[in-house]
């Protein structure tokens, strides 16, 4: 069996483990990561040696009779992959998609330092860190030097042995795909999301769909536009090698019969003489140094992750994209692609679906690698020999027909993704199918009126009230997603309903809820029929001397909502200032407000009340202002919105819990079980569940062939 067959083989078994095993497969994420990370250490040694010594054993007139003719070529048909890289992202349909809150959302975006990126003070630094752009320039930079040194025989002759040492180690960690992939597979199966699983068919279709067109139609009919040798000849001598490339998914093998090939071509075609300097033979090694067609459509994988995880890129971040993922592919695609993540700041574990779609999309890639190679060759060659012929006329009728192919394609591929694939989750059904993380849910809810006057307690007794009485009476205010709300089954659940259950629990009581409108606040907490209001309610100056008020217990962000096709203008309090006089939604909380007039001056402030579901698409208004702990929540249920948090200032919100009477002991005693709760990890694992949204995944296992077909019953056999 083929080693191609043995690694798609390993992809076929993983998937149909995972799928039958489910969770059962989760310990093979560890021999996956060892596989991942064996794979990228060897990368950047060898293409830091291969670099310098593939340039380095070229002569001077080599250099300058081919070099720039050669990389023009080059440089034409990486702009033109390039192109349709970031055009893949266009085939991505639009979906209606949102997400619990994220710490990153608050984390403000890294001002990228080129300076950094691209020149190593210290190489060895770079290479330390991955940093592909800056390893890659400073080995070219060898590698040029070395052109012009005598003796330097005997350093290729080194550089040359390093490399192949360095390559042994390569091949030898590829050997293993078959169990990597096997892995790899395994573990995606079994344990990711069966929702995310039709938006990778978005990637895997959308890729394979531009190869194709890359390499049956654009690059042949450019090659056919600027040489004399023409698309079907071109197909036609190298078909048998090209097939051969995508069956095994290896270009290296094909390299001499492709240089054959383009041998006969140039030699019918451009003439003896340029025949006769044997063109190919040295063009062909030169090129396979840079990054070729099928490396660069890769990027489309960035835009990918981007639109899977529902991380925005702006357009203003792709020039600066294009130029560095150029320069981290001359190096391996499994270095290369997770350094593009972290730099756009999209999460990097995806990079675990490159892995795995690789393995199908690899074939397309090599596919269009050997296209991308012929074309170089056949073009580099008819330049040195100075047969390039520029046919406006063709030129135009290439670009119109390109057009309209990637055209059809794009609105064909989005049309058939909406049509065909179910994309976007049911937000709603995920946000009130939450459930509680250790306490059974409350349906019993009480009224201000139902609260019996004789066991309120006395001002300064409230705490031996409390004990007195057996209960602990907890203030909610009105219906606030994540923090307290009625789920599916109409249960009380959220981050404060438990909360006030385990300080209930703490004072050994029982707890009683007690519901009320926002404006009774002050009212409810200075009558004493609640002992606390337990609702992230947030501080501010004029509750605290309303009222007394416990110690913040948690932070939230001031952010924007607003709907999807408007982000790119609320990226900044400065582009949301110059959008003039605009109607802003915000919550009734003075000092806030005051805040909010500092940053948006010429905002109309339009005041709307806590509700459970604040946002309303058909209200008129641009923007609402929320914190984002609460407003990423809210996305959910009304995907059409999203939320950021503006550059240039950030806004914190402390929360506190209002504290009923004028009783010391009480307000140490909630003070100090705040601080043991911060300090003991109760409030944190709170958060993770309620905010970051822990509460919305599966309480059972992964639907898997040995739970749900062979025991129907369950996995416990029950």
């Amino acid at each position: 069996m083929s080693f191609s067959s043995r690694v798609l083989l390993g992809l076929l078994l993983g998937v149909a483990t995972g799928l039958f095993l489910g969770e059962l497969v989760a310990p093979l994420g560890v021999a996956a990561d060892v596989f991942v990370r064996l794979l990228q250490m060897s990368v950047l040694p060898y293409v830091t040696l291969s670099i310098i010594s593939n340039l380095g054993r070229l002569t001077l007139a080599d250099a300058r009779g081919i070099g720039l003719r050669v990389a023009a070529a080059i440089g034409v048909l990486g702009l033109v992959a390039m192109g349709f890289a970031f055009a893949v992202a266009l085939a991505f349909p639009t979906i209606e998609a949102a997400s619990f809150f994220s710490p990153s959302l608050a984390e403000p975006p890294p001002a990228p330092d080129l300076v950094d990126l691209y020149v190593p003070a210290n190489p060895f630094h770079a290479l330390a860190n991955a940093v592909v752009p800056a390893v890659v320039l400073f080995s070219i930079l060898v590698g040029i030097a070395l052109i012009g040194v005598e003796r330097k025989e005997p350093l290729l002759d080194v550089l040359r042995a390093a490399t192949d040492a360095v390559g042994r180690v390569a091949r030898f960690v590829v050997r293993l795909s078959p169990y990597g992939i096997f892995a790899i597979a395994a573990h995606a199966a079994g344990t990711l999301d069966l929702g995310g699983l039709a938006r990778v068919q978005v990637y895997l279709i959308s890729y394979a769909a531009f190869a194709v067109l890359l390499a049956l139609v654009v690059l042949p009919a450019l090659v056919s536009a600027l040489t004399p040798v023409g698309a079907r000849e071109m197909l036609g001598e190298t078909r048998d090698a090209v097939l051969t490339a995508f069956l095994v998914g290896d270009l290296f093998i094909v390299l001499p019969a492709l240089m054959e090939a383009c041998s006969g071509m140039i030699r019918r075609r451009v003439g003896e003489q340029a025949a006769d300097r044997n063109l190919p033979g040295t063009i062909v090694p030169v090129s396979f140094t840079f990054p070729h067609s099928g490396k660069l459509l890769s990027l489309s994988f960035v835009m990918f992750a981007a639109w899977f995880t529902d991380t925005p890129l702006a357009v203003s971040d792709l020039p600066g994209l294009a130029v560095t993922g150029y320069l981290s592919f001359f190096g391996s695609l499994n270095v290369a692609v997770p350094f593009l993540l972290d730099l756009v700041r999209v999460p990097a574990d995806t990079f675990d679906l490159f892995l795995a779609t690789g393995v199908l999309n690899s074939r397309w890639g090599t596919l269009l690698a050997a296209v991308h190679t012929v074309a170089v060759c056949l073009i580099g060659s008819a330049a040195v020999a100075g047969a390039i012929r520029v046919r406006p006329g063709r030129l135009v009728r290439l670009a119109v027909l390109v057009s309209v192919l990637s055209a059809g394609l794009i609105v064909g591929l989005r049309v058939g993704f909406s049509r065909f694939l179910d994309l976007s989750p049911d937000g709603r059904a995920v946000v009130y199918g939450m459930e509680p993380m250790i306490y059974a849910p409350d349906r019993v809810v009480l009224s201000p009126e139902d609260v019996p006057r004789a066991s309120i307690p006395a001002p300064d007794a409230i705490l031996e009230g409390i004990r007195a009485r057996g209960s602990l009476r907890v203030g909610i205010i009105g219906d606030g997603i994540p923090y307290a709300f009625r789920n599916r089954d109409d249960d009380l659940v959220g981050f404060d309903v438990e909360m006030a259950h385990r300080l209930a629990d703490d004072l050994g009581v029982e707890v009683e809820f007690v519901r009320f409108p926002q404006e009774e606040l002050s009212e409810q907490v200075a009558a004493r029929r609640v002992d606390i209001v337990m609702t992230g309610a947030r501080v501010t100056p004029e509750r605290a001397a309303d009222f007394t008020v416990a110690v913040p217990y948690l932070d939230e962000t001031l952010a924007v909502l607003t709907v999807d096709h408007r982000r790119e203008q609320c990226r900044s309090w400065d582009a949301i200032r110059a959008m003039g006089p605009i109607r802003v939604a915000v919550q009734n909380l003075p000092y806030y407000l005051g805040t909010v007039r500092a940053l948006l001056p010429e905002a109309r402030l339009e005041v709307i009340p806590e509700t459970k579901e604040l946002i309303d698409p058909a209200a008129g208004y641009e923007i609402y202002l929320l914190p984002a702990e609460r407003g990423s929540v809210l996305t959910m249920l009304n995907p059409r919105f999203t939320v950021i948090i503006p550059e240039g200032r950030t806004v914190r919100m402390p929360l506190a819990y209002p504290i009923a009477g004028d009783d010391p002991a009480w307000v140490r005693y909630v003070n100090t079980w705040i601080g043991l709760k911060q300090r003991d990890g109760f409030i944190d694992a709170l958060y993770d569940h309620w905010i970051l949204g822990e509460a919305a995944e599966r309480d059972e296992p992964r639907w898997s062939i040995l739970r749900n077909v062979l025991r129907p019953e369950g996995a416990d056999g029950s």
